[in-house]
């Protein structure tokens, strides 16, 4: 163990403890400069929230972004192409900030010239559209564009630009070149007549945080380590975007002829701004076709005439540059300076910290000796110089198998730990540490995984890993929270409680030799098994038209049986039989249930089922995993009187009507599970009303009618065959169907005992509530529903589409909002690999002719998948339930 000590498999590794046992003097924070201070006054916004993924970005400082609008509320910046007053007072900071670049990298005008770009993807693309190839020919093989294989997916983008100039492109394995022998030198000084090759690599490893080394620049350039063989000068491209943001550059020692970086890595803000350092030994050798705005001493519009700039920074910086943005630098190299001391100090501490957890991690066994994590990793974290501050890893059972990052990540969301997972834009790296092939990565995208999707294990194998990162900012708090998040997830006391958690701010002082002592969880009180009566309508139109619905409305009354109650009498007969229990529909997404015995269908699923969700001030769809008090929002649909009664403690009732607003109303664009929706806004009055409950700004608004959106779902094993469903703003299927015998089972798991050894059960409806689902069957079996095709309701017929993944809205009580990480566990626990829970249905061949109702105690008739076997059910309960 790197760095540890002897511990038990199941404890956290002390933080002092390490630090004397560490063989080199290790650092902590910044000096006299208090840590806790620093992200309580500019970090505040972290307050309760684990940030893990510094590599991905990291955050900006409270007092950067002030120092920086105050500076723009006080001066007037121009364009810099103009030459007024303030636009020379903007190329005069810009230039300004040209120099406090190079200083912060140990260089000078007179050595490197800063290119500004929109990151640094644009400035690799820059450099591979302008570096001088020379294709092969009769008396030479032409340039090569090598590249090593654990490089990020901009880096290998360039040999698709390379390949359009027939330039060969040769990719290179680290231990390659960690192999590589030192040849005698064969370039000459002088590149006259010789190809010119490219060798790209990074100072370090955005998937496992390894640190290549910087002597490779020269050795690479002098020719005494090629990437290949043949003659040729040689030059190199660090990607330095992961690097700089934690580690100090020093390019007056590692001169590489290209340094493609992103602001964004090492401030946080500006986003959308980077920069192409480029060698002024290399410069002359660029060559330049496009021409953009302020990149011309002269040209002609109706000849062949363009003179460039003679600066090569305005040779390359087409158009405007984003001078505002550039201008944000200089305070954020300020700020940075005040608040940590240098890049040096900012190495030690995030090393320090990442060493940490990674003995940590090592460390953690479970009780039959197998690991609980695999790491990915060149190094054992032995120093800043070979290892940046970011671990990758995947999450293992006791049996050695993988557990899926996607059900990892879902579970720290619950922590509010904030991680990566995925193979971070790095396939390269990804496959060598996973033991991917090439053919496994074809054979994956033809199983649906896609870059960036939760497909995290296909057929037993990781198709990634998790990776969390720390920054300047970062706290032993936060290495200690995830390190807790692990051992309660993973190792559980005997009993088989979860060891309690404590937040970033209970982890303790530096010298904490034990966990601290944490707040007990709250236990859930027993509620009635049964739906609050203000939820439940029965509705019993006896006529009704699907598309203009007037139907008479049955009174409620407090003495009237509830559906749930009427499941319970159902619950109570033949264990052989499928029967529909409840029925749910959802008119507000994300908000409460509105609980029916018997209701209409429309050609979107359950008539007005989550035809209208919440917004955000930018039309963001909002969900319980952003607002959980958005299940205190009730909705109640009056079918007689034609309108939506919304309620909420504190509020009064208010109503939006069901019928589409006659006057034109303006049609929004909004996003569902990633699919373009049209909708509209529902108006002022509902608005202010959703804003003062929550207390910011949220707006209504409803799908707008004559807008289709439509589901395609590939069915079982036939990939030809394809099923068409037309989706309201649900995020994947018409309908979600339960089952009431596996809730029993997951209630069996979430039992607790009281201080007198009395087994507690979870409520069933609160479960039941938790999952969110139109139809509750009383099953025979737990999770019997996964292996129908389809289901029959009396004539309705339903196409099961598959299983719904959960996600960590489980967690949250329907009743209250409150959060309960326990379900999420458990159900994950259950079901091993996937969170499933539930099937998604659409309806098949619906005439909508005639009013269609679905109704409390229908019998379901299930369709298996593999035998097509059919419950049959008797002929006297064979009713119809499609009405005219």
């Amino acid at each position: 163990m790197a760095g540890g000590a002897e511990q038990s498999g199941t404890e956290l590794l002390a933080f002092a403890q390490f630090l004397d046992s560490s063989p080199q003097p290790l650092v902590y924070g910044y000096g006299r400069r208090s840590l806790h201070e620093l992200r309580a006054r500019e970090f505040g916004r972290l307050a309760g929230t684990v940030y893990l993924d510094h590599a991905g970005a990291t955050l900006f400082p409270q007092s950067q972004l002030t120092s920086f609008t105050k500076d723009l509320m006080e001066n007037v910046y121009g364009n810099p192409h103009s030459q007024n007053s303030s636009s020379r007072l903007t190329r005069d900071t810009v230039e300004q900030v040209r120099y406090r670049i190079l200083a912060h990298f140990h260089t000078s005008p007179e050595d490197y010239t800063v290119i500004f770009t929109a990151g640094s993807t644009a400035a690799l693309k820059l450099v591979a559209e302008a570096f001088p190839w020379l294709p092969p020919g009769p008396e030479s093989s032409g340039s090569h564009f090598c590249y090593l294989t654990d490089s990020h997916t901009s880096v290998v983008g360039m040999r698709e630009v390379v390949a359009a100039m027939n330039i060969t492109s040769i990719p290179v394995r680290p231990e390659d070149m960690w192999l590589a022998e030192e040849q005698d030198a064969t370039a000459a000084s002088d590149a006259d007549g010789q190809p010119l090759h490219l060798f790209c690599y990074p100072a370090q490893s955005n998937f496992s945080g390894t640190r290549y080394p910087l002597s490779w620049i020269e050795e690479v350039k002098s020719g005494r380590m090629c990437p290949v063989g043949g003659p040729g000068k040689w030059f190199v491209l660090l990607d330095a975007a992961a690097y700089v943001g934690t580690s100090p550059l020093d390019l007056s020692v590692h001169g590489a002829d290209f340094v493609p970086l992103s602001f964004y890595k090492i401030f946080g803000f500006p986003t959308g701004l980077g920069a192409l350092l480029v060698n002024s030994r290399s410069a002359p050798l660029l060559r330049k076709t496009y021409f953009g705005g302020g990149t011309a001493t002269a040209y002609l519009a109706e000849e062949d005439f363009y003179i460039p700039r003679e600066s090569v920074a305005e040779r390359f910086e087409d158009g405007t540059i984003s001078f505002l943005d550039v201008i944000a630098l200089k305070h954020g190299f300020d700020v940075l300076e005040r608040l940590t001391g240098g890049m040096e100090n900012i190495r030690q501490h995030t090393f320090t910290l990442a060493r940490y957890t990674y003995a940590a991690l090592s460390a953690l066994r479970y009780p039959n000796g197998a690991p609980v994590v695999q790491i990915y990793s060149d190094s054992e974290f032995s120093s800043p110089e070979v290892q940046g501050p970011v671990i990758s890893f995947n999450m293992l059972d006791d049996n050695g198998n993988i557990i899926g990052y996607s059900q990892v990540d879902k579970m720290a969301s619950l922590h509010n730990i904030h991680v990566r997972t995925g193979c971070f834009c790095n396939t390269g790296a990804c496959q060598r540490h996973l033991g991917i092939s090439d053919e496994m990565v074809k054979k994956h995208l033809q199983a649906g995984h896609v870059c960036g999707d939760d497909v995290d294990l296909i057929d037993g194998q990781p198709t990634g890993s998790v990776r969390i990162s720390f920054g300047y900012m970062s706290t032993l708090e936060d290495a200690q929270a995830f390190l807790r998040f692990i051992i309660a997830t993973r190792l559980r006391p005997s009993h088989g409680q979860p060891l309690p958690l404590a937040t970033p701010g209970e982890a303790g002082a530096l010298s904490a030799e034990s966990l601290p002592a944490t707040r007990a969880r709250r236990s859930p009180s027993p509620q009635e098994d049964a739906s609050p009566d203000s939820r439940v309508w029965d509705n019993a139109p006896t006529t009704a038209d699907a598309v203009s619905l007037r139907p008479p409305l049955l009174e409620t009354t407090r003495t009237q049986q509830t559906p749930s109650e009427k499941a319970a009498g159902i619950l109570d007969g033949s264990l052989g039989s499928h029967i529909v229990t409840n029925l749910f529909l959802y008119p507000i997404k994300s908000c409460a249930a509105f609980e029916v015995t018997r209701w209409p269908l429309g050609n979107q699923g359950l008539l007005y089922d989550r035809n209208w969700m919440v917004v955000n001030h930018n039309g963001v769809c909002l969900s319980q995993k952003q607002e959980p008090r958005l299940c205190l929002i009730q909705p109640f649909i009056d079918l007689q009187r034609r309108i939506m009664v919304i309620k909420a403690q504190g509020m009064e009732p208010i109503a939006v009507s069901l019928e589409e607003n006659s006057k034109p109303a303006q049609i929004c664009q909004s996003k569902v599970c990633a699919d373009r929706v049209n909708t509209y806004d529902c108006g002022e009055k509902i608005s202010s009303w959703l804003s003062t409950f929550f207390g910011r700004p949220y707006h209504l608004i409803r799908q707008s009618s004559d807008f289709q959106r439509n589901a395609r779902k590939k069915r079982g094993k036939d990939q030809s065959a394809c099923t068409t469903a037309t989706l309201s703003l649900v995020n994947e299927a018409q309908y979600l169907l339960i089952n009431r015998s596996s809730v029993l089972e997951l209630q069996q798991q979430l039992s607790t005992s009281d201080e007198n050894g009395k087994e507690e059960l979870f409520p069933v409806n609160n479960l039941i509530s938790r999952f969110r689902a139109n139809i509750i069957t009383s099953g025979t079996r737990a999770f019997e529903e996964e292996k129908w095709d389809e289901i029959s309701v009396g004539s309705l017929h339903f196409q099961v589409l598959g299983p719904c993944h959960r996600c960590q809205m489980i967690c949250i009580d329907q009743q209250t909002g409150q959060r309960n990480r326990n379900v999420f566990q458990k159900l994950s626990e259950r079901r091993e690999r996937k969170v499933n829970f539930g099937l998604y249905l659409m309806h098949t061949s619906l005439n909508l002719s005639s009013p269609c109702y679905l109704s409390v105690g229908s019998q379901v008739l299930p369709v298996l998948k593999e035998n097509i076997e059919h419950y049959d059910l008797p002929a006297s309960e064979k009713q119809q339930e499609v009405i005219s």
